[in-house]
C-alpha cells in the first residue's frame, strides 16, 4: 500500500457533481446553477476541462473545494488505489488520477454519464482509470478489493444514501486508508472510524474520515474543523 502524505488543513464549499437515483431528482442547494464544464485544478492534467451533462442531481463542485480536499490529503497520491463511488462528472476521481493515483475505480449508473467519463478518460489518456456502469451501493457491498487508500463518497444531494455507503465502504478501505464524504447534514462516522477533518458550506457538510486509531504518519491536528457559511 502506498505511503501517506501528511495532512494539511483547508477550507471550501464541498459539492461534487453526482447523479441522482433513477426516477428521482435530488434537490440542489438554492441559488446554484450547474455549469456545463469544470476544470481539473492540479496534477498532470491541471486545467483540463470535464463536461457536466444536464442530468438530474448532477452538481459540480467549485474549484476551491477540490483544492481543499487535496490540501487535506497532500497533493501527491502516487501509488494510491482510489474509489469514486458516485462518479457523476468524474471531477473527484480524475483529480486523484491527475495527482498520481495508480488506480481509480469510478462507479456511475447513469449510462449517459458513463459515456462522458469514458470520453474524458480517452482524451486524457488516463489508463489508470477504470469506469464501471453499476449501482454504487452494490459495488460497495460486493467489491472483493479490501485495500483502497481513498474512497470518495458524494451521493446525490439529500438522497439519504450516505450512512449506508459509509458503513459499506468501511470494509473495503485499507488499514491506513481514508474516506471523504459529503452530505446535507453533519456526518457521523461509522463504528471504528472518526472524523479527521470537517467543513460546512451552507447546507452542505463534508468530512475526511480515518480509522479510530493513531496514525504515526499523520500531521498533528488542530481540532480538524473548518467551518464556512
Amino acid at each position: 500500500m502506498a505511503a501517506r502524505q501528511g495532512l494539511r488543513t483547508g477550507t471550501g464549499d464541498p459539492r461534487e457533481a453526482r447523479s441522482a437515483p433513477a426516477g428521482r431528482q435530488a434537490a440542489s442547494p438554492a441559488g446554484r446553477g450547474a455549469p456545463h464544464e469544470v476544470r481539473l485544478i492540479g496534477g498532470q492534467w491541471k486545467r483540463s476541462r470535464l463536461p457536466v451533462a444536464d442530468r438530474p442531481g448532477l452538481r459540480p463542485t467549485p474549484d476551491r473545494v477540490r483544492e481543499t480536499l487535496f490540501n487535506w490529503l497532500g497533493q501527491d497520491l502516487g501509488g494510491w488505489h482510489c474509489l469514486d463511488a458516485f462518479a457523476g462528472s468524474g471531477a473527484l476521481g480524475f483529480e486523484a488520477a491527475s495527482r498520481g493515483a495508480a488506480r481509480v475505480l469510478m462507479v456511475e449508473r447513469d449510462s449517459r454519464l458513463v459515456q462522458s467519463l469514458q470520453a474524458v478518460r480517452a482524451r486524457l489518456g488516463a489508463a489508470q482509470v477504470e469506469i464501471v456502469c453499476d449501482d454504487a451501493m452494490r459495488v460497495l457491498t460486493r467489491h472483493p478489493e479490501r485495500h483502497f487508500d481513498l474512497v470518495l463518497l458524494d451521493p446525490p444531494y439529500a438522497s439519504g444514501l450516505l450512512p449506508a455507503a459509509l458503513q459499506a465502504c468501511a470494509d473495503i478501505v485499507g488499514a491506513t486508508g481514508w474516506i471523504y464524504a459529503e452530505d446535507a447534514q453533519p456526518l457521523t462516522a461509522p463504528p471504528g472510524w472518526c472524523v479527521h477533518r470537517a467543513t460546512r458550506a451552507g447546507a452542505v457538510h463534508a468530512a475526511l474520515l480515518r480509522r479510530d486509531h493513531p496514525r504515526p504518519d499523520s500531521a498533528p491536528t488542530d481540532g480538524g474543523h473548518d467551518e464556512k457559511d
